[in-house]
């Protein structure tokens, strides 16, 4: 594959990290006010100008750790979502699965998020179609065999199910199905791998049966039980630049300190203000090739 379509692709969480695709917030976020905030999932408006200014932080981290930034252009006007990147996209080894959004008020980004990975030559796998729906978020590498999926609002049996084929046709030996939760709607808001064999994970939302299957395949499961951390400041939605080191968004001490009890180095970056649309690091962020170099 990378002979025609270059060295894209990934079937981890957490090596290293190479190139990411990012969606700038923009104008699309002028139409966010007091009366209508909530129809979009925003638990509060956002100042465009304060939000462009965290989101070009991130980017430069990534930057400065070696990371290739690429960005999505011409997104509709009317989704102000649409900076939540990895909802749209899950990288495989093969090529992106371009996911179809659950809410209403989300569908048609992804056609702008494929006319970007078509511009820059990542192959498209899969795209979620006909009665499915399926995020991005809701998938979840665990190591280069074994891949979660979560049953949710924002991914529907059928769009699991499309999903789920595409992984097997690609020797995908194990696809674990978890219900998410109540009150959740993607896995990196309850799990995340911050290290290779280390999961981050919020144990009141992970099932009995998945926690136990990790387990067994010898899975470290660290538990962050800070409700606010977790639920407000979304403590869980780190992205892993590098086996053992995640950037993460400021104001979860209790989790910093977890992590690094864990030997996980974490880099904190402010990100208060796209906080505001209830997204962090993870959402934002759809890996488009890591290294499986050791």
């Amino acid at each position: 594959m990378e002979q025609f379509w270059g060295p894209w692709g990934c079937n981890s969480e957490v090596d290293p990290l190479e190139a990411v695709l990012l969606h700038r917030p923009g104008a699309e976020l002028d139409g966010i006010h007091g009366a209508n905030y909530q129809e979009y999932r925003f638990r509060a408006p956002v100042d465009l100008a304060r939000a462009q200014e965290q989101h070009d932080a991130l980017a430069a981290a990534f930057r400065r750790h070696g990371v290739e930034v690429h960005y999505v252009g011409a997104q509709r006007r009317d989704r102000p979502n649409a900076f939540f990147v990895r909802d749209l996209v899950f990288m495989t080894p093969a090529g992106a699965i371009i996911g179809r959004p659950g809410l209403s008020v989300r569908r048609g980004e992804e056609r702008a998020v494929a006319a970007a990975l078509a511009g820059l030559g990542v192959p498209i796998a899969k795209t979620v179609n006909g009665l499915g729906y399926f995020e991005g978020a809701c998938a979840m590498w665990v190591n280069a065999d074994t891949v979660i999926l979560g049953r949710s609002s924002r991914a529907n049996s059928e769009g699991i199910r499309q999903v789920k084929a595409e992984l097997e046709g690609q020797g995908v030996s194990r696809v674990m199905i978890m219900d998410i939760p109540y009150g959740s709607i993607h896995l990196d808001g309850l799990m995340n791998m911050v290290d290779r064999g280390k999961m981050l994970i919020f144990p009141w939302h992970v099932s009995y049966d998945t926690a136990c299957q990790l387990m067994d395949m010898g899975i470290e499961l660290i538990e962050a039980s800070d409700i606010r951390e977790v639920k407000e400041q979304l403590a869980i939605n780190v992205v892993a630049l590098a086996p053992g080191r995640v950037i993460m968004a400021e104001g979860c001490p209790q989790t910093k300190e977890l992590l690094e009890r864990h030997q996980i180095e974490v880099l904190e970056i402010d990100l208060s203000e796209l906080l505001k649309a209830w997204g962090s690091v993870h959402c934002m962020t759809a890996a488009l090739r890591r290294s499986s170099e050791q």
